[in-house]
C-alpha cells in the first residue's frame, strides 16, 4: 500500500508540474457553462406524446389523427386517469402530453370554445417549446378547416404547461450537457496520456520493476484524475446554482455519486486508450475524435437522438455521456430518486468495468 500511495503521490506531480494544463483544467469548466448559454434549435421529429382524451368524440379523434399522420409525433400512449401523467413523465421518453376537457364536441358546438392542454417536458426548453408550437400549429389547422364550414367561428384554445422549467431556461439543458462534455475532456483525455507519457520519457522501465501489480498501477494513474474531476463536478454545480439559477432538486449525494461513476467510466476508458497507443499525440487525436465529437453529437445534448436516423440511435448507445446526460436531468432538474435511473447507472456501471478490463488485459509488463 506504501507503493501505492507513492505512485498516486507521483502522479498528482506530473500533473502540478504542468501548470499551463492544470490552469486548463481548472477553468475550462467555469469557461465552458457559461459560454454554452444558447442551445441549438432544431427541427424535433417522432416526438413521443401521450393523450388523454376526456370526451372521446368526434373532434378529439380528428385532432388524434392528424397528430399521428404528422411526422412530429408518435403516440405512445393513450392515458386513462390525470394521475397517470407524472407517472409518464417521470419514464425520461416523453415529450408532450395532450388533455382534451370532457364534452369537447359539445363545449365547441353550443359555446364555439373549447380547450385542449398542452403539458410538455420543460428540462430541455427548446425541445419544449418545438412540439408544443408544433401541436398548436395542428390544432389550429383543424379549427380553421371547421371554420370554413360554418357561419359562427369556433374556437380551440390550447392551454400550454412547461414541466420541470417553466420560464424556459437554456442552463437547464446545457449545463447537464457541459458537465458531461468536461467530465469526458478531463477524465479521459488527460487520462489517455498517462501511461503512454512514461513509455516516451523512458520511465516505464523503472516502474515495471517496483512491486507494484498492473492493477494498482493503473489505479494509481486513475485516482488523480478522478478528484481533479470531482472537483470539477463540484465547480459546475456551484457555478450552476449561483449564476445560472440552476437548482438541484435531487439528492446531492446520488448526484455526486452518479457523476463519480461517470468519472470511473470515462477514465478507464482513457486509461485503455493509453494502454493501446504509443505516443501522447495519437492518444490525444484518438480520445478527441473518439470521445468529444461523439458526445457533442450523440448525447443527446445538442441534437435530439429520437430525430436521428436508426443506425446513428443505436451507436448512441455507445457514448457514455448519453446515459450520464439522461442521469442529470432526471435526478438534477426532475429531482427524481435512485429507482427512476437504476437502468442508466448499470450501464455506466458495465462500461466502467469493461474498459477497466480492457486496459488491464492489454497493459504490457515488458517494452520488448
Amino acid at each position: 500500500m506504501k507503493q501505492f500511495i507513492i505512485f498516486v503521490q507521483k502522479e498528482f506531480f506530473h500533473i502540478f508540474r504542468d501548470r499551463k494544463s492544470l490552469l486548463i483544467i481548472i477553468l475550462m469548466p467555469i469557461v465552458q457553462i457559461i459560454l454554452f448559454g444558447f442551445a441549438l434549435t432544431n427541427e424535433i421529429k417522432d416526438s413521443n406524446i401521450v393523450i388523454l382524451d376526456n370526451s372521446k368524440d368526434v373532434a378529439t379523434t380528428e385532432i388524434i389523427q392528424r397528430l399521428e399522420a404528422s411526422r412530429y409525433f408518435n403516440v405512445a400512449r393513450y392515458l386513462h386517469i390525470e394521475g397517470d401523467l407524472e407517472t409518464a413523465f417521470k419514464t425520461g421518453t416523453i415529450r408532450l402530453a395532450i388533455v382534451f376537457q370532457p364534452g369537447f364536441r359539445e363545449s365547441l358546438l353550443h359555446s364555439n370554445h373549447a380547450q385542449v392542454q398542452l403539458i410538455a417536458d420543460a428540462t430541455d426548453p427548446n425541445t419544449a417549446t418545438t412540439v408544443t408550437n408544433y401541436a398548436s400549429n395542428i390544432i389550429r389547422d383543424y379549427q380553421t378547416d371547421l371554420n370554413n364550414l360554418v357561419q359562427t367561428p369556433y374556437m380551440i384554445t390550447p392551454q400550454l404547461r412547461m414541466l420541470y422549467n417553466p420560464q424556459l431556461k437554456g442552463a437547464y439543458n446545457f449545463v447537464p450537457g457541459v458537465m458531461a462534455m468536461i467530465l469526458i475532456l478531463i477524465s479521459a483525455m488527460m487520462t489517455s496520456v498517462a501511461i503512454v507519457r512514461e513509455k516516451e520519457i523512458n520511465t516505464m522501465e523503472v516502474l515495471l520493476v517496483s512491486p507494484l501489480k498492473p492493477l494498482l498501477f493503473i489505479l494509481s494513474k486513475a485516482i488523480p484524475y478522478m478528484f481533479l474531476s470531482l472537483v470539477n463536478v463540484s465547480t459546475i454545480l456551484i457555478v450552476s446554482v449561483t449564476l445560472l439559477e440552476v437548482p438541484i432538486n435531487g439528492s446531492l449525494a446520488l448526484l455526486m455519486a452518479e457523476a463519480l461513476l461517470f468519472i470511473a467510466a470515462a477514465v478507464s476508458l482513457g486509461l485503455m486508450i493509453s494502454n493501446v497507443t504509443d505516443s501522447q499525440q495519437t492518444a490525444l487525436m484518438l480520445s478527441l475524435m473518439g470521445l468529444l465529437l461523439p458526445t457533442l453529437l450523440l448525447g443527446g445534448f445538442m441534437f435530439p437522438i429520437e430525430s436521428m436516423p436508426w443506425p446513428l440511435r443505436i451507436a448512441s448507445n455507445l457514448v457514455p455521456s448519453k446515459w450520464f446526460f439522461i442521469i442529470i436531468k432526471n435526478v438534477m432538474i426532475k429531482g427524481l430518486g435512485f429507482t427512476m435511473v437504476w437502468k442508466e447507472t448499470l450501464v455506466l456501471f458495465t462500461m466502467a468495468v469493461f474498459f477497466l478490463g480492457i486496459s488491464l488485459s492489454k497493459f504490457k509488463i515488458r517494452l520488448a
